[in-house]
């Protein structure tokens, strides 16, 4: 499995990419952190974010794109910030027909770490010992987005269970929600159809 793993935000946000099975080695594919300019527009911002994520789903083919769900912070701007580089992430995988999985960093940190509450120099320890990289993984964002990929792949893989190439990867839950939509918008069609022959 191919695990792309998004670590939002507007200033820097880490992207990376690893290969793996649950309880099998996790392998480095790329990683990489997209700055966007602090004084630059926010939706400029935003569209950078964008960019650099569907780039990376269209080179890579991830099965599955992790991203750190926001948890609660004391200066408001930036949760701000953070929720709105996630939800371009989200968007970019749904738009790729991609299924989603958020983990909290207390997730992420005791799935690389064994403690919920590691710091982030032990976090990034961890990464390098697990991806056996010569160096430690900088700036942080990039280790941070390591640690959210291996968390994917060791504590959910089910959420993504591999297919055959070309095919998609779908849970229950969401082949239930695209089958709903569909019959939503089947079923407005048929409404306006009634409506507009009235």
């Amino acid at each position: 499995m191919r695990v792309l793993a998004v670590d939002p935000g507007l200033t820097r946000c880490g992207l990376a990419a690893v290969d793996g099975r649950a309880g099998r080695r996790a392998v480095l594919v790329a990683v990489d952190v997209v700055r966007t300019p602090a004084a630059a527009d926010v939706a400029a911002r935003l569209l950078g974010v964008g960019e650099a994520v569907e780039g990376w789903i269209a080179q890579l083919q991830p099965d599955v794109v992790a991203v750190e769900r926001v948890f609660s912070q004391r200066n408001v701007r930036t949760v701000m910030g953070t929720a709105q580089a996630a939800g371009v992430a989200v968007l970019a995988a749904a738009r790729a027909g991609i299924p989603v999985a958020l983990h909290t960093p207390s997730e992420v940190k005791a799935a690389v770490t064994g403690s919920g509450r590691a710091g982030k120099d032990q976090v990034a320890a961890m990464v390098t010992r697990i991806l056996g990289l010569p160096a430690t993984p900088t700036p942080a964002d990039a280790s941070d987005a390591l640690a959210l990929a291996i968390c994917h792949l060791w504590r959910d893989g089910t959420a993504a269970a591999a297919v055959p190439r070309g095919g998609r990867v779908v849970t229950p839950a969401q082949r239930r929600w695209v089958d709903a939509a569909r019959e939503a918008r089947r079923s407005a069609r048929r409404d306006g159809r009634v409506a507009g022959a009235r």
